[in-house]
């Protein structure tokens, strides 16, 4: 059977939580995106919906709906939705449930996962011939790795794709600049460490936040060495998470220090005062100029910029763009309206890369 993916995205597709499904949307993916399920915008294209391109990515209100309208019907249910702790929203256990009974494969990328967690579907799945996968499930310490101190010795140089906050399109703008970078005849790889990575089908990294702390870094390096030898690349980009300072989930060090970046890419929104799901905590983010400053302090220098336009209007964002590029004297960019080929250039030059068809 032709195996395709209907995306659960109930009730979040048009907020920040639906970054997994917005990120198969755009591709790629591991499978044919057959269509998404979200009531509150029925009837759309996701791909226009998204960012004004079409994509002929239906949206339904239900998996009933899905599976009458498509020929043949999707084979795999994606939990399109990464929430705040990885819990199961509830608007999408009665989805499941009817994807289970239909005999699909469940892939979940929560914290939440549904075979030791949730009895009924699980039941559900195995009378019914399907599957769970649950992505973030926590591997063996037998199979993971401690940081050995090889990468030192690797050539092939590393940019880390960090930012000031989550859900800031790290991720988005990895894949970017692969692509450009693989346009401008270099050989890009990106190590993705999140779910929608490895639900996007990259061959080389591993879930961050799934790994035990002590696995973390050598995990990281592992991730790097073996895309390194496996396609002898360019230059390796690595999808970053969280950020230095966020106090819910501090993290950035590990890609400038274990996976020895030589220079970092920093996503920033100027329209979000406080750092995702803290607003009551009045946990505020810090400036972009200090997280430049800190990231100096680990010895690794920011080349360039990205702006998410969260809360911003096309004016605005582009005021803010200018002002950080005129400040800060380096490439500032809106990825998704500008694209990310300047950037590129900034890495290109910076690490001096040679387009391999000229070497």
């Amino acid at each position: 059977m032709k195996q395709s993916a209907l995306l659960l995205a109930n009730e979040h597709f048009q907020t920040v939580y639906a970054k997994s499904t917005h990120g198969l949307v755009r591709g790629p993916s591991r499978w044919p995106i057959a269509g998404v399920v979200d009531a509150s915008c029925a009837g759309c294209d996701a791909g226009e919906l998204l960012d004004g391109t079409r994509r002929n990515i239906p949206i339904f209100p239900s998996v009933a709906d899905a599976l009458s309208a498509c020929d043949p019907p999707p084979t795999h249910c994606v939990v399109g939705v990464a929430t705040v702790g990885g819990v199961l929203p509830e608007s999408l256990r009665q989805s499941l449930e009817d994807a289970a009974r239909a005999g699909m494969t469940l892939v979940n990328g929560l914290h939440h996962l549904l075979s030791e967690e949730e009895p009924e579907i699980a039941r559900l799945v195995a009378e019914n011939g399907g599957e769970i996968v649950d992505i973030r499930k926590p591997p063996k310490a037998k199979n993971l790795h401690f940081w050995s101190g090889k990468i030192l010795e690797l050539d092939v140089p590393r940019v880390a794709v960090l930012g000031t906050d989550c859900a800031l399109g790290k991720r988005t703008t990895t894949g970017f600049l692969r692509q450009s970078l693989e346009a401008a005849g270099y050989r890009a790889e990106m190590v993705f460490t999140g779910q929608t990575g490895w639900l996007q089908g990259y061959r080389h990294g591993f879930i961050f936040d799934s790994c035990p702390n002590d696995f973390v870094c050598g995990e990281l390096e592992h991730a790097i060495l073996t895309c390194a030898a496996d396609t002898q690349p360019d230059v390796i980009l690595l999808e970053g998470q969280s950020s230095l300072r966020n106090p819910s989930g501090p993290c950035g060090a590990e890609f400038l220090l274990s996976g020895a970046a030589s220079g970092v890419v920093l996503q920033h929104a100027p329209g979000r005062p406080c750092y995702e799901g803290l607003e009551d905590e009045g946990c505020r983010i810090h400036s972009l100029e200090s997280e430049i400053e800190l990231m100096a302090l680990y010895g690794v220098p920011v080349w360039a910029v990205g702006i998410h336009t969260e809360g911003l209007d096309e004016q605005t964002a582009e005021e803010h763009r200018a002002r950080y590029e005129d400040k800060l004297g380096i490439p500032v960019v809106l990825p998704i309206r500008d694209g990310v080929d300047r950037i590129a250039a900034a890495l290109v030059e910076h690490l001096n890369l040679q387009p391999t068809a000229g070497r």
